[in-house]
């Protein structure tokens, strides 16, 4: 069987995966202060702190060693353009060190693999939610196509920013204390201009409102593309799904059908699309 490891470092989260199935998936997660978000270059600082420490702990953990190892993967878009390239140089540099093979995976597209994985999935229609993209996806044709996205500010980054106005704190994430706070829901609110100001309203039903109002957008336009698409399957991706086992399975995916990517084009770029993967 093939072994990948796989190298994540898109935004924030830095993860190193080892599978075959999934056999170790440690992370480190850079934690900012209530009401600041991440900057790239500190996000990167963060990646190269931690990258030994992680690689150690995915190999202790897979119980295998650097010549069991088949191929390298990692994340080569799209993201944040300075943690990107800590991550990449890193894997390029174990790539050369341990004299492996090495395949860039779309960030998108490891996150739909894993989830079809996990679900056992076939064809689904796939809302894809992230910090950086919101996208309504189906496979057709060897690619994965956009029926829907996000043009002005991703859900997960509307949700981040939304936290920062509230002063939330950003550990484990805004998302889930957004969560937390919107189950003591009072009342709901249709606009929300400096409403917790006035004492009218309290942050807990402006999370509620929040919640209630972009998850519905959502719901609606999946069963849009549902529809249109004649498919029986949702499948939920990005966000919580982030992690360096996503990108070792894409990879090792591509690596099992004869894909490897040419060492000059072991790039990054932080706006990779997901429909510019043929798969």
């Amino acid at each position: 069987m093939v072994i990948a490891i796989g190298f994540e470092g898109s935004a924030n989260k830095l993860g190193i995966g080892i599978m075959e199935l999934v056999l170790s998936n440690p992370r480190h997660t850079y934690i900012t202060p209530p009401g600041e978000g991440f900057l790239p270059r500190d996000t990167a600082k963060h990646h190269r702190q931690y990258a030994i420490e992680i690689l150690s702990k995915a190999l202790e953990e897979a119980k295998v060693q650097p010549e069991d190892i088949d191929v390298i993967c990692y994340t080569k878009g799209p993201g944040m353009g300075a943690p990107l390239v800590s991550v990449a140089v890193i894997a390029r540099t174990v790539a050369q060190l341990w004299n492996k093979p090495i395949i860039g995976v779309n960030h998108c597209i490891g996150h739909i693999e894993m989830g079809r994985l996990v679900t056992g999935s076939q064809n689904p229609t796939v809302l894809y939610v992230s910090g950086g993209n919101t996208q309504v996806i189906a496979y057709s044709q060897r690619k994965y196509r956009i029926f829907g996205e996000t043009i002005d500010i991703a859900v997960g980054n509307c949700l981040d920013r939304f936290a920062r106005v509230l002063k939330l704190s950003n550990d484990p994430s805004p998302g889930y204390n957004i969560e937390q706070l919107a189950k003591k829901i009072i009342k709901f609110i249709e606009k929300a201009p400096q409403l917790v100001e006035s004492g009218e309203y309290t942050p807990e039903d402006l999370c509620f409102s929040l919640q209630e109002t972009v998850f519905a957008m959502l719901i609606e336009i999946t069963e849009r593309a549902m529809a249109h698409c004649g498919s029986e399957e949702v499948l939920i991706v990005g966000g919580v799904g982030y992690n360096g086992a996503m990108i070792a399975q894409a990879g090792w995916e591509m690596f099992r059908s004869g894909q490897i990517t040419p060492w000059k084009e072991t790039t990054c770029t932080q706006r990779y699309r997901t429909d510019e993967v043929e798969w």
